[in-house]
């Protein structure tokens, strides 16, 4: 047992804690004692007289192994509320269920190592954090700058590629995936904090867990892949028991990317992909040089809604790009038109300091850029119109965003198709009958009487 002497307040809750194994497993146990001190927790001397006993154990060697299996016995026969953490956790038994559960079933959580939030949130949930008032007035979540009913889920940070156009590798740098359950932790404290809808965001959603050769993680005591898949379905089950969207946003068409197809045609997240394409003609993609095969965009896509018919895709895309000709843009208008671009956002090339397209040969001048945005623009409201006239008649789940007077004098939801700021919405009707009403941040059932520019119109029913 850990023999130092805790200054916490005798009121305090008792943790027990045993260290086993490696100077690596020391750190990792010296880490969540500080978190555990600074969250005003007391260390007990023994195992009876602690509130939970936390093992950080061993699994290099089999008489380590059975040294952490003895000790997580123990622990539970005299105390029999346990955390185990450390690289035991990590272990497979016989069967390739974890080993600790299959020899310890009462055990209260499993993590692998290098998991001290993993393993404070399995102490929150079973002994309650002391009051602060110093911090408790933060909610639990965290300062939001969004409405309470959504909110965005930052999975990476940086880029591993090097577009000519762009400059965020040089600001943010290299791609680096958060911990799988540092995300899977967030996710679930937004969903309990009243979030309904959460928007995955990244530089590259696609390529998360590359940098890490999608090392296996844990949340809540079960291993979860760092890989976009392994997340995506994780982040659907979560948001499951809350009735909460997940969209996914800045996903590359890479081929892996179709696995997550049959996850939203199940209903697991939302039928919603926000792809960067920026171009269709595979000249002016390797003059951007933009990762994935360009032209196999179009195929893909035809694939994408034959696994799910209710996709909804979005994209932005830039016009004038240095050396375009009028042919490649041409080819570009063809694109947007047979991929039926749900959602197509387009920016008339600028020049950014730092980026390497500014050496590139061929710029356009200022009026040919903004003309080709324009022509580019007046193709797409062709096709989003033509796409949101199909949905007048259908009834469609709303996200409620504004509901004045409780939805009386109508108000602007969202369905799956619209992301907010950048995409359209649902216009609501006054309704018919007072009693029918609507309440922002949550889901209404609205049938659509017809279309506004980019957006629906609709009654609820």
């Amino acid at each position: 047992m850990n023999e130092s002497a805790s200054t916490a307040p005798a009121t305090a809750p008792k943790i027990g804690f045993v260290s086993l194994g490696c100077p690596k497993a020391l750190t990792d146990s010296e880490l969540i004692l500080t978190q555990l001190s600074a969250e005003g927790y007391a260390t007990s001397k023994t195992f009876q007289g602690a509130d939970l006993v936390i093992v950080n154990t061993c699994g290099f060697i089999d008489d380590a192994v059975k040294e952490s299996l003895d000790t997580i016995g123990e622990a539970l026969a005299e105390n029999g509320k346990v955390i185990v953490t450390g690289c035991l956790g990590a272990k497979s038994g016989e069967d390739g269920g974890n080993l600790v559960r299959q020899v310890h079933p009462k055990v209260l959580a499993v993590t692998g190592p290098h998991a001290t939030q993993e393993v404070m949130d399995a102490v929150h949930l079973h002994v309650p954090k002391p009051h602060d008032p110093f911090i408790d007035l933060v909610p639990p979540a965290g300062i939001k700058l969004t409405p309470r009913h959504y909110a965005y889920l930052k999975i990476s940070e940086g880029c591993n590629h090097r577009c000519t156009f762009c400059i965020i590798p040089s600001m943010r740098g290299d791609l680096v995936s958060r911990p799988v359950g540092d995300v899977l932790t967030e996710a679930q404290r937004l969903f309990e904090g009243g979030v309904k809808e959460l928007l995955v965001v990244s530089q590259d959603t696609s390529a998360y867990g590359v940098d890490v050769k999608y090392r296996t993680g844990f949340w809540n005591g079960a291993p979860v892949k760092t890989r976009m898949l392994d997340l995506v379905a994780k982040l659907g089950e979560i948001a499951r028991p809350f009735g909460a969207w997940v969209r996914l946003h800045y996903v590359y068409p890479y081929p892996h990317v179709d696995e997550v197809l049959p996850l939203m045609a199940e209903g697991l997240v939302l039928p919603y992909l926000d792809v960067p394409f920026q171009h269709a003609h595979p000249d002016v993609l390797r003059r951007m040089k933009r990762p994935a095969s360009g032209e196999r965009n179009l195929e893909r896509i035809l694939a994408w809604r034959a696994a799910c018919p209710e996709l909804v895709v979005r994209s932005t895309f830039i016009a004038g790009f240095p050396g375009e000709t009028e042919d490649e843009f041409q080819m570009l208008l063809d694109f947007l038109k047979e991929a039926q671009i749900d959602r197509a956002g387009c920016f008339a090339y600028s020049p950014v300091t730092g980026a390497a397209a500014n050496e590139l040969p061929g710029a356009l001048p200022d009026e040919v850029r903004e003309e080709r945005r324009a022509r580019f623009m007046a193709v797409a409201e062709a096709v989003s119109t033509e796409r949101l006239a199909r949905r007048v008649g259908a009834t469609m789940q709303i996200l409620v965003d504004r509901a004045p007077a409780m939805g009386r004098k109508g108000g602007v939801g969202r369905s799956y198709a619209d992301a907010p700021e950048i995409d359209g919405t649902v216009q609501v009707l006054p309704p018919s009958k007072a009693s029918k009403t609507m309440k922002v941040g949550e889901f209404a059932s609205v049938r659509i009487v017809g279309t506004s520019g980019h957006d629906l119109v609709g009654e609820l029913v």
